[in-house]
């Protein structure tokens, strides 16, 4: 094993590239198409007591000097990968895998240099991986998490199952009460959010924000307010989808399943915006890059036409738009709500996410909506 030769310098390398495997393959940064430096620290305890164990009977300053060499493979490498793959500098995330490093390598040698039997040496080794394992995960999700918001309500108006009930009759689904969709549970925690039927009865306030995903035909009157709200100075998302493909929960037909095209085709026509239909390449999760927000959509129509003023993201799939006095967000996709394609596997593991929908919608709908500590560093769709 190349850990076992008396070289320090080759066992700092070989120490470091386990760890940039880990991080890529285990740590999830090739599945999730992130180069986030921080996804390789619950991994660092394994080649840290690893190294320890190979270099338990080197001198002091020689196992203090390699740990150091180990250490400043790991963050060239993740910065070099990070600078090549992704747009932003990890530098934050480079000082928390710095100190990880620090504190789990020299605990490893500790624990190398305090001589009790083989047996016990490496039951603790094991607690020790485990426990740091458990204990970083536990750490990630509260970094990656931004504070609870607050601000205005956002008035939010949609044709998809975000509030539904299950059960074989009335009162079944009584006695079980409604439940919540993940994305309205997630927008509520970003702030509050007022969900109607009519903004015509339910009018937003001046200085909230309007969200239109995917809503049912609306009559004459609610697009006259819409338009009306967006004009006067109002700020709204409309994600307009061109062919949903949100699950649908009841028989084809149903009229409580979510429109399978947008209804939303006159008022866009009067802000001289056309969304086009879906093409056989566009029936496919996209990711979409976004002012530096992953989205991921699915299903996705391009604005075939745009007013003058706009400004086109992700090959005309996103708008930003002034219309009016007012300023529109428009998404030619409303499945890019749907859990799957931006929650983790692993509802715990919030840092695992794989888009940053959620947080990006927040960002346009509450001013001075909270950031968490620690962002994901997408890789370029052109790089990975």
């Amino acid at each position: 094993m190349i850990l076992r030769r008396e070289s320090p310098v080759l066992r700092a390398g070989a120490a470091a590239a386990i760890v940039l495997c880990l991080a890529w393959s285990l740590g999830g940064q090739a599945r999730l198409g992130r180069i986030d430096p921080a996804l390789a620290l619950p991994l660092l305890a394994f080649p840290a007591l690893l190294l320890a164990w190979v270099q338990r009977d080197a001198a002091p300053a020689v196992r203090r000097r390699t740990i150091g060499a180990a250490l400043g493979v790991i963050l060239f490498g993740q910065a070099l990968l990070a600078l090549i793959l992704s747009v932003r500098p990890p530098w934050l995330q480079l000082g928390l895998v710095a100190l990880g490093w620090i504190v789990i390598a020299f605990a490893a040698d500790a624990l190398f240099q305090w001589r009790r039997g083989r047996v016990v040496t490496f039951l603790l080794a094991a607690v020790v991986t485990l426990g740091w394992f458990v204990g970083s995960h536990a750490l990630l999700p509260t970094l990656y998490r931004p504070a609870p918001g607050a601000g205005a309500p956002v008035t939010m108006l949609t044709g998809l199952p975000l509030r539904w009930s299950e059960g074989p009759d009335l009162a079944a689904m009584l006695a079980q009460g409604v439940n919540e969709d993940p994305a309205l549970v997630r927008l509520r925690a970003a702030g509050p959010v007022s969900l109607v039927d009519s903004i015509v009865d339910h009018p937003p306030a001046p200085e909230a924000a309007l969200l239109i995903a995917h809503p049912r035909a609306l009559a004459p009157q609610e697009l006259v307010a819409i338009d009306g709200f967006v004009r006067g100075g109002g700020r709204a998302v409309i994600l307009a989808d061109a062919l949903t493909g949100w699950p649908m929960r009841h028989p084809i037909g149903d009229p409580r399943n979510p429109p399978l095209t947008s209804l939303l085709t006159p008022l866009l026509d009067h802000w001289g915006v056309t969304l086009g239909g879906v093409t056989p390449t566009d029936r496919r999760t996209i990711p979409a890059d976004v002012d530096g927000a992953r989205l991921q959509l699915f299903t996705v129509g391009r604005f075939e036409r745009l007013p003058p003023g706009c400004r086109a993201y992700a090959d005309r799939r996103v708008a930003h738009c002034r219309i009016g006095r007012g300023d529109v967000w428009l998404v030619g996709d409303a499945d890019l709500l749907f859990e799957p394609l931006w929650a983790p596997d692993t509802r715990w593991a919030t840092h695992l996410r794989k888009a940053d929908t959620m947080e990006w919608l927040a960002s346009l709908l509450w001013d001075d909506a909270p950031r968490a500590l620690l962002q994901p560093l997408w890789i370029r769709p052109s790089a990975s």
